[in-house]
């Protein structure tokens, strides 16, 4: 690799970002409105469906409370990550039938509606309360992790698979054919350049709202910076196969929306997938958004630190490393 050849494509793509100032404006403020909007949306209670964890299962024709509508029942069979889950208010409550007891969080409004449910529908029976106190969890810090997250998705995916297209399709690859300018330095200048821009747009978005609004960090934002440095690098290559040989715009604009919309639902952006199918929840592990999320959310709110999260940084690297392999071995000038 010549390194001179590969800055002044570094260099050029660098400045060709800086000087749009609607697409730099967008990756800006968009985040910004959305987490804002959330902040002064859900600064209250708020209405959501009850989730209820149900400790080894139990048979709804035996128990009263079981066959309530409106609430969504969920077996669990860990006792430690279930009270975890109601702790960061992930379950509105947990409840044993077979021992007689159930166990809420205090600051959880939902939870208190809940304790009353259950003592109406099981007014015969005597119940243990146990509580899990926690840290105050804002539902605008929960979301914050998503928001940055799903936002470097679309700026990787787009930034880097929409813009080798539309060079593609303009000739502008076909006269970088005829320079000295090899594959390997034309990719490595493209990703690079797309790498370090959507980190700093995350910091400057990041520090914007924390000064606004003000977010919880438990752990570490090196660690922080780590998770994402290598889930935008995954998310970098994953746009790459779709530019490989895609030559129209508009193919493109689809496949990329193929790619990133069903992340954006089944990635825990917006809400915890402890309710959906288990199939769709093991689809979403399939996705580098969703260990994304999962392993900054569990940095700023739980404090976790890289031994924890290693599951998901090795999944993540080696998703970027099969996505960077099968995009520079499709990749053609024309």
């Amino acid at each position: 690799m010549n390194l001179k050849r590969f800055w002044a494509v570094f260099v050029c793509r660098n400045w060709e970002f800086l000087r749009d100032r609607s697409t730099l404006t967008w990756n800006l403020l968009f985040p910004l409105c959305l987490i804002v909007g959330f902040a002064f949306a859900f600064s209250g209670p708020g209405l959501a469906p009850y989730q209820v964890g149900v400790l080894n299962g139990a048979d709804a024709s035996d128990n009263a409370f079981l066959k309530t509508q409106q609430i969504q029942f969920i077996p669990v069979t860990d006792l430690p990550a279930a009270l975890t889950k109601v702790e960061r208010h992930q379950l509105d409550m947990l409840f044993d039938p077979n021992g007689r007891r159930y166990w809420i969080n205090d600051e959880s409004p939902k939870g208190y509606l809940l304790e009353r449910i259950l003592r109406g529908a099981e007014a015969q029976t005597a119940f243990s309360k146990q509580t899990v106190s926690g840290r105050l969890i804002r539902y605008v810090d929960w979301v914050l992790p998503g928001v940055l997250a799903m936002n470097m998705m679309f700026s990787c995916l787009f930034g880097i698979g929409y813009v080798i297209v539309r060079y593609r399709k303009s000739g502008m690859l076909k006269r970088l054919k005829a320079t000295p300018l090899t594959p390997l330095e034309f990719l490595s200048a493209q990703v690079a350049s797309r790498w370090w821009l959507t980190l700093a747009t995350t910091v400057v978005v990041f520090i914007g709202t924390d000064a606004f609004i003000g977010f919880p960090m438990h752990g570490s934002y090196f660690d922080l910076f780590l998770v994402f440095a290598i889930g935008a690098l995954s998310l970098i290559s994953l746009g790459m196969i779709v530019a490989a040989r895609t030559t129209s715009e508009e193919l493109a604009g689809g496949l990329l929306n193929l790619l990133s919309w069903p992340m954006t639902f089944l990635s825990g952006v917006w809400f915890s997938l402890e309710g959906i199918h288990p199939f769709l929840r093991q689809c979403a592990q399939l996705l580098p958004l969703t260990h994304m999320i999962d392993a900054a959310r569990a940095i700023m709110i739980d404090g976790a630190g890289l031994m924890a999260i290693s599951g998901h940084l090795l999944v993540l690297a080696l998703m970027s490393l099969l996505f960077m392999a099968a995009g520079a071995w499709a990749f053609r000038w024309e």
